[in-house]
């Protein structure tokens, strides 16, 4: 037996000869008998635009003048920026207010035509999946239809979207009972009823603990929202005013930009509208093509890894080939690690591509018109059944962790390709922070409200070097160029806990480099005033570092999270003010807290229950360098001495450079020596590059390590740890021969320890009571 998307069953056993009428009593039985319907993996698999529908065609062999089509592309752009405005403006979530959302266009088959110039386009650039979901599903469907003035709404990355704290409204527009065009916004909402607060939780384990699930489906009918839907939503979640009041903030800007789109079809038609949106479509898909074609030809590589699970340290990766060809480019994720079965690290492939549309768009060529289409005509090659490309059933909670590495694996591919192209259409850039470095935060607040959700700083990510120019520091987030980080100070009037650190930069965390990476700022939180409240953080990078540099230059440092249990940190500035004097490196390396219980982990913390006055020490990472330190400009490295940014040790033996301390003087002299002298070191470390591999490269990991993915390039197989009732045990395999990969319990793993240590005690003791006797 087989069972396909939506779970119809068909014998195995060849078909007999069915008559045309018995043929049409099967369809209809099997239609009206269907137990189940899943992602469409035609639809899901898809990234490429749609054919152009024989209305399309009419329409543009009418003849649009390109002059009349770019005008009608600003009024769109107009348009929906102006309902991304309502959003933010209006917006209860707190991503709604710093900007992470976004409004788009899209054809009638749901390809993206145009974005608004502000947000996150990854939001928008992966909507054709339940677009095309409701067209296939629903129009037809007795029970549901598409009318005017329907609204569907959906969160699953399962039918496509980033993950599943975004929220979407999805809208048609309807000329002569024909859908001709979609309007959607969507908005990260954060809290959606998950197995922790926030949203994101890392601790989810089964893809039940991800929370709210909405398959797309009409919420609004006839222009009225649902009453009985949206119930069953509040009830799902936490913060059911949040519910509430986002919906009808994303219902109202969708329709005000559906009013502003048919004021534009009165004036220019209907047949011109449709036609704009689909040349546009097109007209990006034949640049790209012309763009591709103007690479040189070959294969760059770019191998991610992820540190942790979020639970337990591990090292999995996500590997990344590009090839180009003429005007053809190939994608290639084969090699990346097996999912984990009960852990929240996967991603469907959906929400990869969704990130890496986000690199193209972004960082590859920005001045193109934001589509679809800029991604259509590559090739992407991936193997199902891997943590970037997870099946229906695997946790995705932070399906961004493996999302962003495939931001960073194009990213800093393209930037190897175009390098020596003459016309570039964007800088080369070395890697964009990469990570979700923030505090998810949830519990009852001040004024006694059940929230969930998180603090904006994530937005602070700094950004890579130039050939030219350093990283900008703490700047905006890869998926969003115009994202803020909100004051804390606005939310402390909503929530029970202070930044007593915010957003003050981090000495020496930056992408050493010819020209440096952006800085990243540290947080230090404590709550108080409430009766439960907690904190998570939900990164990784803490052993491994998550950016690398760019031709020579270095990647960005390892952060942990760091508390302090025990103790109320407001009692004793209370007492003594002058004691209000915090960092991070302060705070746990002098420990002026007696009695508190300092530690430090990776960044993948569960929901922690704070008491007043704990304290949460978090810091956001760096953009990577660009070029070779010791080819830095001295004055420069000086003057970062000068300004606090880099310590005397990183001066002399990163970027080799004498100055007198106290004056911030430069040493020319002693500079020159000291670089010198590296080079010199360097050329005496140096070997062949075939005795280098020969001596660095092993057959397998080291035999400690919780390895997973391919190890080497020339490989089919992956290299996994899996768990038994006889313990770990390594296997190397194909994926289809991978088998389920699950990482047992914590929390079972210590107690077994425990167990066998008071075993091994009791025996001890009997000894030493028979020895005696």
């Amino acid at each position: 037996m087989t069972i396909v998307n939506d779970d119809r069953i068909e014998a195995a056993a060849p078909k007999a000869q069915l008559t045309s009428q018995e043929q049409e009593w099967v369809e209809k039985f099997m239609d009206e008998t269907t137990l189940f319907l899943g992602p469409d993996p035609e639809i899901m698999r898809s990234h490429s635009i749609a054919d152009r529908s024989p209305y399309e065609d009419a329409c543009i062999a009418q003849g649009v003048d390109r002059l009349e089509a770019e005008r009608i592309r600003k009024r769109i752009a107009g348009a929906l920026d102006e309902g991304y405005e309502m959003c933010e403006a209006q917006g209860a979530a707190p991503g709604a207010k710093w900007g992470d959302l976004t409004t788009a266009i899209y054809t009638a088959a749901g390809d993206v035509s145009y974005l608004s110039c502000h947000g996150v386009i990854a939001f928008s650039a992966i909507l054709h999946h339940p677009i095309r979901y409701i067209v296939k599903y629903w129009k037809d469907e007795p029970t549901v239809g598409i009318n005017p003035g329907d609204g569907f709404i959906h969160n699953d990355a399962r039918f496509g979207n980033v993950h599943n704290t975004d929220q979407s409204m999805i809208m048609p527009i309807i000329r002569d009972d024909q859908i001709i065009a979609w309007v959607a916004a969507t908005i990260h909402e954060g809290e959606n009823g998950a197995c922790e607060p926030g949203g994101m939780p890392s601790g989810s384990e089964t893809a039940f603990d991800d929370g709210l699930r909405m398959s797309p489906f009409k919420i609004v009918e006839g222009g009225h929202l649902r009453r009985d839907l949206l119930t069953f939503l509040q009830h799902s979640v936490r913060d059911p005013k949040l519910q509430l009041a986002d919906l009808k903030v994303k219902i109202g800007a969708v329709n005000r930009i559906m009013q502003r789109i048919d004021t534009l079809i009165d004036e220019v038609g209907v047949e011109t509208f449709v036609a704009a949106l689909r040349m546009t479509v097109e007209d990006v898909d034949v640049e790209v093509r012309r763009r591709i074609a103007e690479l040189p030809d070959g294969t760059v590589s770019f191998n991610q890894f992820m540190d942790s699970t979020l639970k337990e340290n591990i090292l999995i990766k996500l590997a990344c080939k590009i090839t180009v060809k003429g005007d053809h480019m190939t994608i290639d994720l084969r090699g990346t690690g097996p999912e984990i079965f009960n852990r929240a690290i996967n991603s469907p492939l959906c929400s990869v591509k969704s990130m890496m549309m986000q690199a193209i768009l972004a960082f590859w060529w920005p001045d193109l018109p934001r589509c679809t289409s800029a991604m259509s005509c590559i090739d992407i090659i991936s193997d199902e059944g891997t943590w970037a490309d997870a099946g229906y059933d695997a946790p995705m909670g932070q399906s961004l962790q493996a999302s962003f590495r495939g931001f960073s694996a194009l990213q800093s591919s393209f930037g190897k390709l175009q390098f020596s192209t003459p016309e570039k259409y964007s800088n080369v850039v070395a890697n964009w922070f990469n990570q979700i470095n923030t505090f998810l935060w949830g519990g009852e607040t001040q004024h006694g409200d059940q929230v969930g959700n998180l603090c904006a700083d994530l937005n602070g990510m700094p950004g890579g070097a130039k050939p030219f120019k350093d990283g900008e520091d703490a700047v905006s987030p890869l998926f969003c160029a115009m994202a803020d980080t909100a004051e804390q100070e606005v939310m402390e009037e909503e929530v029970p806990f202070m930044q007593l650190v915010s957003k003050r930069l981090v000495k020496d965390n930056m992408g050493f480099g010819k020209f440096t990476g952006g800085m990243g700022y540290e947080m230090i939180v404590a709550s108080e005033g409430t009766p439960h409240w907690g904190f998570m953080t939900v990164t990784s990078g803490a052993k491994f570092s998550s950016v690398y540099g760019m031709f020579g230059g270095y990647g960005c440092g390892t952060y942990p999270l760091a508390m302090v249990k025990g103790v109320n940190a407001y009692e004793h500035f209370r007492r003594d003010p002058k004691t209000f004097d915090l960092s991070m490196e302060k705070v746990m390396n002098e420990r002026p807290f007696e009695g508190a219980k300092y530690t430090t982990s990776h960044m993948g913390l569960q929901f922690d229950v704070a008491k007043d006055g704990e304290l949460y020490m978090i810091s956001q990472g760096a953009g990577g360098g660009y070029g070779d330190p010791i080819e830095r400009d001295p004055e420069s490295v000086v003057r970062d001495a000068e300004l606090g940014r880099i310590s005397p040790k990183v001066a002399r033996d990163v970027f080799c450079v004498a100055y007198d301390e106290e004056h911030f003087r430069l040493d020319a002299a002693e500079t020159e020596r000291l670089r010198a002298a590296q080079r010199d070191r360097r050329r005496a470390q140096g070997k062949p590059y075939a005795e280098f591999v020969k001596d660095f490269v092993t057959e397998e990991p080291p035999a400690d390590l919780l390895y997973y993915g391919s190890w080497g390039d020339d490989t089919d197989e992956l290299t996994a740890t899996v768990f038994t009732v006889n313990g770990a045990e390594r296997v190397t395999r194909t994926i289809d021969e991978m088998p389920i990969i699950m990482i047992p319990d914590r929390r079972e793993v210590k107690i077994a320890k425990l167990e066998q240590r008071i075993l091994e005690l009791e025996s001890r003791y009997d000894d030493h009571r028979a020895t005696k006797a």
